[in-house]
């Protein structure tokens, strides 16, 4: 009688579970597949909040949202706050940068039309180093019959150093919370508009994106005077439920 030997089988991955499971105890029930229960790790449990970068829309003034302002909503821009203090329930963040959503800039680009971008870094007084980036758009003129609103080379050129200009004297004049109230009303957009007129009329020029190259060592007093006395805010205020609810919950 010959006796054959079949061939050694080759281990898998899921050789290594099954000793791995062994090796820690864990009894195998029949017919299912044995496998580890990985236990979170610490930093996954308590995250450093430090790193976190929130991201949120600049909110509309009273003024705005009774009256039917140009500024409508300010929902395509997206400002970048970066966590820098925690303090008991309350997370102090600084701004860190802003950014038109994709729909918005989509929605900006035409045909017939010159686009025009540019970008600068540029200093604050309190030190840090933005790198701003500026775009805009060809405009037609009042008596213009010609269907096409194309800016020549020379032109553009013109127009990107009176941007750079524009942008470096905004910008290095200010501190960073300064520049901020600048960027959201679009006081620089508007400036360079009017300085480029001589040149090539343009229409919707913005500040589409602002980066933080550089900033300065972090102190907690110049954070705390951004943010101001936060004790005393109001929590809400009690609000009489209406006659109808009271019934129902006595009935």
């Amino acid at each position: 009688m010959e006796v054959f030997l079949a061939p050694p089988r080759r281990r898998g991955a899921g050789d290594a579970t099954r000793d791995a499971t062994r090796d820690a105890g864990v009894p195998e029930s029949e017919g299912t597949v044995p496998y580890l229960r990985a236990r979170p790790s610490p930093s996954r449990v308590s995250p450093n909040l430090s790193t976190h970068l929130f991201s949120t829309h600049p909110q509309p003034s009273p003024r705005a949202a009774n009256e039917s302002s140009q500024d409508e909503d300010q929902a395509f821009r997206k400002m970048l706050l970066k966590c820098e203090d925690v303090q008991g329930k309350n997370v102090l963040t600084n701004w860190a940068g802003m950014d038109f959503t994709t729909d918005k800039l989509r929605s900006l680009v035409r045909k017939w039309f010159s686009l025009i971008e540019t970008f600068v870094d540029v200093k604050t007084t309190d030190q840090y180093t933005l790198r701003v980036f500026c775009i805009g758009f060809t405009k037609r003129r009042m008596d213009q019959a010609k269907r096409t609103c194309y800016a020549q080379s020379g032109q553009i050129r013109q127009i990107r150093k009176k941007m750079n200009e524009v942008i470096t004297r905004e910008v290095s004049t200010c501190d960073l919370k300064e520049n901020v109230l600048k960027f959201i009303p679009e006081v620089i957009g508007k400036e360079i508009e009017k300085v480029c007129a001589g040149i090539y009329p343009l229409q919707n020029v913005y500040i589409r994106k602002v980066k933080i190259l550089k900033s300065p060592k972090f102190d907690v007093t110049k954070l705390m005077e951004v943010h101001g006395d936060y004790s005393g805010e109001e929590v809400g205020a009690k609000v009489e439920r209406p006659v109808e609810e009271k019934k129902e919950e006595e009935a």
